[in-house]
């Protein structure tokens, strides 16, 4: 069925596409959700710093952003449940899922280095093989 030239499929699959949020519009809203506990704030402030942190220096050929790329990457990457501020903590205090700002992290490293596929993307293991090198 098409309507004003649009086709009825392109516009119901625009409802399913996924909506773009900036970083900081992202963590505008978890702060709001937040309240004023002091822990929940800095839990807030440590995940903004590391997707932020992430964001800008996915692809970073320079030696220092990709070892900050690197740790942020090991952080969110890491299933450590037991450190209180561990990336699958913070989600859980903070009502997040971890699995879904990982594959949405890692949709933007793949973007960001031009990989086609996750596994041409580097990785921190891929920067720390070629710091020790």
């Amino acid at each position: 069925m098409v309507r004003d030239g649009n086709n009825l499929d392109e516009r119901a699959g625009s409802v399913f596409e996924p909506d773009t949020l900036l970083a900081s519009q992202y963590f505008d809203r978890v702060r709001g959700r937040a309240g004023i506990d002091g822990e929940r704030r800095l839990m807030v402030a440590v995940l903004e710093d590391a997707v932020t942190t992430y964001m800008k220096q996915a692809g970073a050929t320079d030696p220092q952003r990709a070892e900050l790329f690197a740790d942020a990457e090991a952080w969110i990457e890491s299933d450590d449940a037991v450190s209180f501020y561990s990336f699958e903590n913070v989600c859980a205090v903070l009502d997040l899922d971890p699995e879904y700002l990982r594959r949405g992290l890692r949709a933007w490293k793949r973007r960001a280095t031009g990989a086609e596929s996750p596994e041409r993307a580097p990785d921190a293991a891929d920067v720390e093989r070629r710091r020790a090198s």
